[in-house]
């Protein structure tokens, strides 16, 4: 397990969060006790609201979304800084054990408690000094991160958040992750995040008594040698060197053991970080798919839906950055990473509209800080809440000069 409980010493400027920190504790905690699914967030959307108020900072909500945008005016008119935080969490049962956990079948255990927390922490931290900020600040608290496919950033860039004033010219977000030792910071210019696709698969047989196969169409051998086979995809139709997953994660088929269904579904995911073998691959899986069920005598429907595109951080706003952490938190605490997450992220649709950067903040402390992600046991420390909340202080003070 990385990390250590503690976490390295505190920064100056975390120091000074730390002021704050009760306060940042308990929005967190509010927060991971009510955690709502994608596009469902309407109690989330409401404590924010009610949160930015407090702190003096003008909110408002998007028509027909459950986002929260607020803003701070800075010193000067001209372009912003937008600082994201994504709302939703997942169909997940907790068992951190925690006081503050969550009671019901949904948990945020991807940290988006956390990533709110911190951003209202680094808000009320920024307001305090509003009128000597360098530049306008947008806060943009996302919905639907988990959603996967839309998503809710390209809603809200529908929505004019990156073009209405103070128009953004700089965007900035960061993702807790359990891999990375507490309180570091992890960088990676380029390509740093994978594409998600969906894909979904009927496969169509001939259902009948199990005692006489001959009689029927077997969907679940067919659906049984469609798993096997699109593993060689990845395996033997794709350059080694070239970064891909391809992951069947639901089948679903029949009703007893002695009935042969008529149809099975398969769903799973196609991870890439080129646009070409994204493209073939989605071919080369309708093409084995087709082939498999013509050559048993069945039929098959099809559907793969792009999602999150690549990643990709521009270089120039991530070496900035990436030197400004140096020089503040200290070499020791800085990741400078060499190859792409296959994970995906809706941040993505951001920065494909302006440039900006998306880090990645550690949480492993050796205990609930470091439980895999999507785990039912995930439950970052507060450590994590500091080191998130100086990274946005510290963002605005790189990118707005």
């Amino acid at each position: 397990m990385p990390g250590s409980r503690d976490g390295p010493p505190l920064s100056p400027l975390e120091s000074a969060l730390a002021r704050d920190l009760p306060r940042i504790s308990r929005w967190r905690k509010d927060l991971h006790r009510m955690p709502e699914l994608s596009n469902q967030e309407r109690n989330t959307q409401r404590m924010l609201m009610r949160w930015l108020r407090d702190l003096g900072i003008p909110a408002h909500t998007l028509p027909g979304s459950t986002g929260v945008v607020g803003t701070l005016a800075g010193r000067a008119p001209g372009g912003a800084v937008a600082l994201r935080a994504d709302m939703d969490a997942l169909p997940v049962r907790e068992e951190t054990g925690a006081t503050f956990r969550s009671r019901g079948h949904l948990m945020h255990a991807c940290g988006h408690d956390v990533h709110m927390a911190a951003l209202l922490g680094a808000a009320a931290f920024l307001k305090r000094d509003e009128s000597h900020l360098p530049c306008p600040v947008k806060l943009l608290f996302q919905p639907a991160e988990e959603e996967g496919h839309r998503g809710g950033a390209g809603p809200m860039i529908e929505a004019g958040v990156l073009t209405s004033a103070p128009r953004v010219r700089r965007v900035f977000g960061l993702h807790l992750r359990s891999t990375l030792p507490l309180g570091t910071y992890a960088f990676l210019p380029g390509v740093a995040m994978a594409a998600a696709d969906r894909v979904a698969v009927r496969v169509l047989g001939r259902g009948g008594h199990a005692a006489y196969p001959h009689l029927s169409v077997d969907p679940i051998v067919m659906a049984s040698e469609m798993v096997l086979s699109l593993q060689t995809l990845i395996s033997r139709s794709r350059d080694p060197l070239d970064p891909a997953v391809l992951s069947i994660c639901r089948i679903d088929g029949g009703t007893k053991d002695n009935i042969l269904p008529d149809e099975v579904r398969l769903e799973g995911t196609v991870r890439t970080v080129d646009p070409a073998t994204r493209r073939r691959l989605r071919q080369l899986l309708r093409t084995r798919l087709r082939g498999i069920a013509r050559a048993s005598g069945g039929s098959v429907e099809i559907e793969y839906d792009f999602g999150y595109p690549v990643l990709r951080n521009d270089p120039g706003v991530t070496g900035a950055l990436e030197d400004a952490f140096r020089e503040e938190m200290g070499r020791s605490r800085i990741v400078h990473l060499t190859r792409p997450w296959m994970g995906a992220e809706d941040f993505a649709r951001f920065l494909a509209r302006v440039p900006g950067t998306f880090l990645f903040v550690g949480t492993g402390d050796g205990g609930a800080g470091s439980a895999p992600l999507h785990s039912a046991r995930f439950l970052p420390s507060d450590r994590a809440l500091l080191a998130a909340a100086a990274a946005h202080v510290l963002a605005v003070r790189t990118l707005g000069a």
